[in-house]
């Protein structure tokens, strides 16, 4: 499928998606979305791409989030601004709670409002040194409704997170580093190959282990402890019956590469 307003390559077991919109810092707006979703549909649909790596085009954003000026020229004709996908906020953030293949943002500039929103929504995030996040939706009235109100809190102490939600303050990635909130800070020029390395790292696992792991993790964060141990997995349960699962023994025994076939 061709894309207008991002590109989209699988290679080598890799989906690398980037939002091509560096001319308004990659604000999105509806289209935007739309495509994402069908991305997120590929992706997920795909037996041989087995994670994927999100960026924005250019040097100054990863996304500046909502495209305000659309969305108020739109208003100014008079014209009605259709609902986004069901994927959520880049296709991503709500309600694809089941994409069960691990997502690396690779954040190449600002990430703010709906930008930092797509970025808490992946699995790994890693940053350029001049990467900057914030969530500043009530500075113009909005609110983060893209999941920055609860995903926040979750992924940092829970006064850090209200100090910016309620300030609309940036957080330079430094800082977001030392929170815990980014994997990794690098130059600008070696983001992407850093996200690579990531990405190479995730693939050295048996694929089945790794959807399983991340959906045993995801879901088991609702759960009291005892329940997520004892609850059933769908994807553990396929990977214990997976032929993977002895590769990987037998490789270990034989002090070998596991030669993983994703069954």
């Amino acid at each position: 499928m061709a894309y207008e307003f991002i590109t989209y390559e699988a290679r080598d077991h890799i989906a690398w998606v980037t939002i091509n919109r560096p001319e308004v810092m990659n604000a999105m707006h509806v289209l935007v979305h739309r495509e994402l979703y069908q991305v997120w549909q590929e992706f997920d649909a795909d037996p041989d791409l087995r994670v994927a790596v999100l960026t924005g085009a250019g040097e100054r954003a990863f996304s500046a989030g909502n495209d305000l000026k659309y969305t108020a020229e739109m208003a100014a004709k008079g014209e009605q601004i259709q609902a986004g996908p069901p994927g959520g906020f880049g296709g991503l953030t709500n309600p694809r709670f089941r994409l069960w293949k691990p997502v690396i943002a690779a954040v190449n500039g600002y990430a703010l409002g709906g930008g930092f929103e797509l970025a808490m929504a992946c699995d790994i995030v890693i940053a350029a040194e001049h990467a900057r996040f914030g969530l500043p939706e009530p500075r113009v009235g909005l609110v983060a409704g893209a999941g920055g109100m609860h995903r926040l809190p979750r992924q940092l102490p829970l006064k850090v997170a209200m100090g910016l939600l309620l300030t609309g303050k940036h957080m330079p990635a430094s800082e977001a580093y030392r929170l815990g909130l980014v994997n990794e800070v690098v130059p600008l020029a070696d983001l992407l190959s850093t996200a690579e390395r990531w990405a190479q790292e995730v693939l050295e696992c048996a694929p089945m282990a790794v959807r399983g792991t991340k959906q045993a993790a995801m879901t088991g964060l609702d759960l009291p402890l005892e329940a997520a141990l004892n609850n059933s997995y769908s994807w553990v349960e396929t990977h214990m019956r997976s032929s993977d699962r002895m590769e990987g023994v037998n490789a270990f025994v034989e002090k070998r590469t596991p030669q993983w076939k994703g069954e």
